[in-house]
C-alpha cells in the first residue's frame, strides 16, 4: 500500500503543469491562494501560441517609419479621435487639467494602443504570458513569469477570472495597454470606487497621465519637448511610436481646430 501511495504521488508530481510549478512559490508569497491557482491552471482553455514568438521577432515598431506611420496616421483614426474626444472631453479634460497634462496626448496614446477602446487585443492575457514562459528565450521567459504573477495577483484581489481578459501578444491589457507590473505600479482609481479598472475611462485617463508623469512628463509651465518625448518613449521603447503619438495628437487637434 505504501508503495502504491508513493507511486501515485510521483505520478501527480510529474504531471503538474511546468509553468504552475515555476511560479507557484512566488505566487503564494504574493498572497494568492492555492485554491485560486489550482483552479486557474486546471482550466482546459490554456493554450500555447507559437505565433507569439514570431510576433516578438518582427514587432510593428521595427517597421520603417513610412510603413509604421501608414498604420496609425489615417483619416479614420483621426476622425475616430475627434469623435471620441467629443464624447469624453468633459472627463478627459477634467483628469488632464488636474494633472497639468495635455489631454490630446492621452487621447493619442489610446488611439494608437487600442483605437480608442475598440481593439482590446487578440490574445487571452494568461495564455500570452504562459506561452512566453514556455517557449521564449530565458530572458523573456523570466520577464513573463514576473508579469504572470502580477496579473494573477490583480485577478485574485479583484475577483476576476484570469482567463477572461483579452490583450496583446506581449500580455498588455486594458484600454491603455499596460503590462501587469505597470498596471500595478501606475494605475489609478480615478472614479474612487475602490478598484483600478483597465476598462473604465476615467481610470484609464488617470492611469496613462500618471504613467507619463512618473516617467518624466514635465509638471512645470514650460513643457520641455525633450522631456515629453522621453516620457512617451518610456511607454513604448520605440522612436517610431513616439513620433506617431505626437503626429496623431497634432492631427486630431488640427481637425478640432484646437491650438
Amino acid at each position: 500500500m505504501k508503495l502504491l501511495i508513493t507511486f501515485a504521488f510521483i505520478l501527480i508530481s510529474t504531471n503538474e503543469d511546468s509553468v504552475y510549478a515555476l511560479i507557484k512559490k512566488d505566487a503564494l508569497n504574493e498572497g494568492i491562494s492555492e485554491e485560486f491557482l489550482d483552479k486557474t491552471f486546471n482550466y482546459n482553455g490554456i493554450k500555447v501560441h507559437p505565433r507569439i514568438k514570431e510576433l516578438f521577432e518582427k514587432p510593428y515598431e521595427k517597421k520603417s517609419w513610412a510603413e509604421y506611420r501608414k498604420i496609425f496616421i489615417t483619416e479614420n483614426r483621426i476622425k475616430s479621435g475627434t469623435e471620441f474626444y467629443s464624447k469624453w472631453s468633459s472627463t478627459l479634460d477634467s483628469v488632464s487639467n488636474s494633472m497639468d497634462m495635455d489631454p490630446f496626448l492621452v487621447l493619442s496614446i489610446i488611439g494608437v494602443e487600442t483605437n480608442y477602446g475598440t481593439q482590446k487585443g487578440r490574445y487571452n492575457v494568461f495564455n500570452a504570458l504562459y506561452t512566453q514562459i514556455k517557449i521564449m528565450p530565458t530572458k523573456r521567459s523570466k520577464w513573463a513569469k514576473k508579469q504572470l504573477i502580477s496579473f494573477l495577483k490583480y485577478c485574485y484581489n479583484d475577483k476576476i477570472s484570469p482567463h477572461s481578459i483579452k490583450g496583446s501578444y506581449a500580455g498588455a491589457f486594458g484600454y491603455g495597454q499596460f503590462i501587469p507590473t505597470s498596471f500595478d505600479q501606475y494605475s489609478i482609481d480615478g472614479n474612487n470606487n475602490g478598484k483600478r479598472e483597465p476598462y473604465a475611462w476615467i481610470d484609464v485617463f488617470s492611469s496613462i497621465g500618471n504613467y507619463l508623469i512618473k516617467n518624466g512628463y514635465p509638471q512645470s509651465k514650460q513643457k520641455d519637448p525633450k522631456a515629453i518625448y522621453e516620457s512617451i518613449y518610456d511607454y513604448n521603447h520605440s522612436d517610431n511610436y513616439v513620433r506617431v503619438i505626437l503626429e496623431l495628437k497634432n492631427e486630431i487637434k488640427k481637425e478640432l481646430n484646437v491650438k
